[in-house]
């Protein structure tokens, strides 16, 4: 397995990530535009955990600057169902605060999770990251 950052898409890799996608929440409409962007933007680094040509596993960092500084927002964690319990997603969040450490510092790094996911929120904490007092609210334009 290797983990790599994604600049452009093949259709075989956004039929992958769409899988991925859907296993996040298969409620979200995720579309193969709506990849292709985020794979192009600048200020998105979506990384891909590639196993036999085929992304296992993913994570994006997206980054902002403010006049408080540069924010870096971790997005989108998913490992194939077919693929948990291998450690892929410690491995991919690892990999972006490397890269964020030797890239992007100083920078804050930033993440959510549902409750729920019991299993990320403990990876997340293990990692470093703190629960951090504050409301989160969210408004679809």
């Amino acid at each position: 397995m290797e983990i790599l950052e994604l600049n452009t898409l093949s259709d075989n890799q956004i039929t992958d990530l769409l899988g991925l996608m859907h296993e996040l929440d298969p409620e979200i409409a995720v579309s193969a535009a709506m990849l292709r962007a985020a794979a192009e933007d600048p200020s998105t680094h979506l990384f891909a955990a590639v196993e036999d040509s085929h992304i296992i596993g993913c994570a994006s960092l997206c980054v902002t600057h403010s006049p408080t500084g540069a924010k870096g927002g971790i997005e989108d964690v998913v490992v194939s169902s077919a693929c948990r319990g291998r450690h892929l997603g410690r491995a991919l969040i690892e990999h972006i605060l490397d890269y964020a450490c030797r890239e992007l510092s100083p920078i804050d790094m930033h993440l959510t999770s549902r409750p729920s996911r019991e299993a990320a929120n403990r990876l997340y904490q293990s990692l470093g990251f703190f629960r951090y007092d504050t409301n989160v609210y969210k408004l679809k334009l």
